[in-house]
This record gives structure tokens, sequence and C-alpha cells, in this order.
């Protein structure tokens, strides 16, 4: 192959590559609906509805800490005032981690392990309201 040729070839490869992670990271609501059961026990997606945790009803692009009636820990509470907002990225972090993401707080949940999982989650909650 020539240098033009490998290049063209490494350019598409490349991109094939980047495309199939953005499709990735977009995540696939329905898997989403199914893996978000394992949170049904402590929150609400569909109302406006407070249980063990606040509901989840509008979530993506909610500042933290900031549904009323809810009773959060101090360091969620916190987090919200320092301006944490349940964006993409920051609900992937604490998906993936939510006693290392904010520590001190009450989720007893360890989280979900597998990127794809947390992406189909948040495919689902963006559903569910919010931007």
């Amino acid at each position: 192959m020539g240098g033009r040729m490998l290049k063209a070839w490494m350019l598409g490869c490349s991109l094939a590559m980047l495309a199939a992670g953005t499709a990735m990271a977009e995540g696939d609501a329905a898997n989403g609906e199914k893996v978000f059961k394992r949170c049904q026990a402590c929150h609400v997606v569909n109302a406006e509805q407070n249980r063990v945790g606040p509901y989840l009803k509008g979530v993506v692009g909610r500042p933290a800490g900031h549904i009323e009636g809810f009773k959060y820990s101090e360091a969620m509470a916190e987090k919200g005032k320092e301006g944490l907002v349940w964006d993409e990225a920051n609900l992937d972090k604490y998906l993936a981690d939510p006693k290392g993401f904010v520590p001190k707080n009450k989720m007893a949940f360890p989280g979900l392990k597998k990127p794809e999982e947390r992406a189909d989650v948040i495919a689902f909650l963006k559903q569910q309201g919010g931007s």
C-alpha cells in the first residue's frame, strides 16, 4: 500500500471508529428502560414523586440537589450549591461510581460499571423530560 493509500485507509478507519463511539455514547433508550428497573425501588421517572431517592423525571439538565420536598445528603446539597448540573457527562460519572463522584451522598447503589448501560440509562432519562 502506498503512502497516500495507507493514509486514506487510516483516516477511513479512524472515522469509522469515531462514528461507532458516537453511536455507543448516544445510548439505546429502550435498553435503558430495562436497565433502569434496577433503580425503580428508589426512583420514579414518570412522575414528580419522591421515594427513597428523588424523582428523576426531567433530571437531565437539572441542577443537583434541587427537588423540593426531598431531603438530600449534605454532600449532594453542597454539590448543587457549587453548580453541579446533571448533564450527560456528570450523569455518566455519577452512575459509574456514585460514592466516588459525590462522596458521602446517601445513594447506596454501587453504580453501573458498563459504559453502554450508563449511556442507555441516560438516553432513557432524556426521554422522560429535560434536555
